[in-house]
């Protein structure tokens, strides 16, 4: 195992230092609030070992110079040392999950279900390497990536994080990308973090949050296999994940998280709960806070109600119904992976190398995105070999997710929800913008809908259409609120309910102008190639048929022209599908079924010199 904390040297470190601290500087290290509840007071004075930034939550005018004075400013607190402080430095968490995509100007990567049509690990290895670059130029040192789930339900609001439904290609990522963001633990390293532990992508009619509902084997042989690869690639951290495994949370899972993360598979960094997750465990928050310890979490992520957290350990520890050898555990841990990752030797976040640093939002970065889409787009149909076009072609560009960075970025982009504009997409392409850099007589359709043109102005018709952003449970489709009570009869603790995304996968019922823009172009007798831009695989049987080319674009984030390099022939199409494509919005179908049917299967995928 590739671990630096098993350094006798850093071992050394971490006792001594153990050995000085009291109950209160103990908790405070298991303790991460959200940057909106907490000052750097409150990091000195409750001893805090870490601060967050939820999603969309962000310093002053949200540019890197902002971060990074507020992570300073954190940082110098948790460094006051005086006969009642340590100086233990801070770390600071962020949701950089496809590039450091909560700040202005960052270089938005392909979501994760569009690299892993890529199917190209060593590209996996540059793009961390690259968000690594990004997030330090914040004086940021941890994020919350990558999520190595295996989603195995469309309906999932986070299909789309998710890099493909077979374990062996998610388990394929999992340690180039980890190594990307770590590296050497040096000046272009932050920590890494692999979530969410375990079953997160199985849940019973994909519910986010729900009841994974399998055989132990089955756990093992689907959800648990990505893990491996990633510990034995060092990486430092692991969140806990919200869902229950036959009935039983995992946020208070001590089997999954002490007896098989820990001393089975031999994780020896520390376990992350995911936001208020422990919360969950019951409705009682004092009991709640002793489930989640003991069963193994180390460090907790409470947004808001941080100083009840601390009080009700400390009163736990003096009841004895937590350990003192427990919390000790869980502080040489959170210790060890500080000084591991060399923050203890790193100077303030404003005096490093790589704060401010230009390449943030720069040219290599974007252009290892655009590559990224590039190798992202599958090419489902391609009738008459209307593709690869002719930049010299009369164009005709419509729909509405041909100019919408937002839409194309998706979730988890400058808001938690991703944003509807291009206004907060600071940089990159749209996928008109990247066409029309390309095709001079290319012109967008002023109402989107393709109602402006006529039989004979325009020689194809490119028409972009699909979802909007969403993220997590508001993601979610569910056909009714049967499913939501069924799920939560199986589970033993409480459920958060979020607003779904609608009650179907199919587009041309939660999105009938999609198909109605395909229709009106086709019916002036325009050729009509259909990009789809979605978080997930959805039922498009009508869209296909009205359609001679169609290709899955993902949510390919801030670089469009990427789209227009593989449109217009620069690039040949290189990715295949990483999940099966339904054929109805019902039944769910995954590679290894028994019945195994789909309209495009696992791995399908055309290209041009075929």
């Amino acid at each position: 195992m590739n671990s630096p904390l098993q350094n006798t040297a850093l071992k050394n470190r971490v006792e001594t230092l153990l050995a000085q601290m009291t109950l209160d500087q103990k908790v405070g290290q298991m303790t991460q609030p959200e940057r909106m509840a907490c000052t750097p007071e409150d990091v000195k004075n409750y001893h805090l070992g870490s601060v967050l930034s939820g999603g969309g939550s962000c310093p002053g005018d949200n540019r890197p110079a902002a971060w990074v004075d507020m992570n300073d400013a954190y940082w110098q607190a948790s460094m006051e040392a005086d006969e009642n402080h340590l100086a233990i430095p801070l770390i600071y968490g962020v949701d950089a999950i496809h590039g450091h995509s909560n700040v202005l100007g960052a270089t938005v990567f392909p979501h994760n279900i569009g690299l892993g049509a890529a199917n190209d690990p060593e590209l996996m290895r540059r793009i961390a390497q690259a968000t690594a670059r990004e997030i330090l130029a914040t004086g940021v040192d941890w994020t919350f990536a990558p999520t190595i789930a295996v989603a195995r339900n469309n309906h999932w609001g986070r299909t789309y994080e998710s890099y493909s439904e077979d374990p062996a290609l998610v388990a394929s990522y999992a340690a180039p990308f980890v190594q990307g963001l770590q590296a050497d633990y040096g000046e272009q390293s932050v920590v890494a973090c692999v979530k969410h532990w375990v079953g997160d992508g199985g849940t019973s009619n994909g519910i986010d949050q729900g009841e994974t509902t399998l055989s132990e084997e089955e756990l093992r042989a689907i959800h648990i296999k990505p893990y491996p690869p990633a510990i034995e690639a060092g990486v430092l951290t692991v969140m806990a994940s919200f869902n229950s495994w036959n009935g039983d949370k995992c946020h208070g899972h001590k089997f999954l998280l002490t007896d098989v993360l820990k001393n089975e598979l031999g994780f020896d960094g520390y376990i992350i709960s995911d936001w208020d997750g422990i919360d969950y465990l019951s409705e009682d928050y004092f009991d709640a806070v002793s489930m989640g310890v003991n069963a193994g979490i180390d460090m907790f992520m409470v947004s808001e109600d941080w100083r009840d957290f601390i009080d009700h350990i400390k009163t736990h520890v003096n009841n004895g119904t937590i350990s003192m050898s427990r919390i000790d555990d869980a502080v040489r841990r959170i210790l060890a992976v500080k000084f591991a990752s060399g923050l203890f030797e790193k100077p303030r976040p404003a005096s490093r190398a790589l704060s401010n640093d230009a390449s943030f939002g720069g040219d290599e970065h974007r252009e290892i995105a655009r590559e990224a889409v590039r190798k992202s787009l599958v090419l489902l149909k391609n009738d008459g070999k209307t593709l690869p076009l002719d930049s010299a072609s009369k164009i005709l560009v419509a729909g509405k997710n041909a100019h919408n960075r937002g839409h194309q970025c998706g979730g988890f982009t400058v808001a938690w929800q991703g944003v509807t504009d291009n206004e907060l997409i600071e940089g990159g392409t749209s996928i008109w913008e990247g066409i029309k850099a390309v095709a001079s007589n290319a012109v967008l359709s002023e109402d989107g809908l393709g109602l402006d043109s006529k039989a004979g102005d325009h020689d194809v018709a490119i028409v972009v259409i699909g979802e909007r952003p969403y993220a997590e449970g508001m993601g979610d489709v569910r056909t009714g609120n049967n499913v939501i009570v069924e799920a939560g009869s199986q589970i033993k603790g409480l459920m958060k309910i979020l607003e779904p995304y609608g009650n179907t996968l199919e587009l041309a019922q939660s999105h009938p102008e999609d198909l109605q823009t395909i229709i009106n172009l086709a019916n002036l007798g325009i050729p009509v190639v259909t990009v789809l831009v979605s978080g997930r695989p959805l039922v498009v049987t009508q869209e296909l048929d009205a359609s001679d080319s169609f290709v899955a674009a993902w949510l390919p984030g801030s670089e469009g022209q990427g789209v227009a390099d593989v449109l217009f022939g620069d690039s040949d199409f290189h990715g295949k599908l990483s999940f099966s494509w339904p054929k109805d919005a019902n039944p769910n179908v995954n590679l290894g079924d028994a019945n195994y049917e789909a309209v495009f299967p696992y791995g399908f995928g055309m290209n041009y010199s075929a």
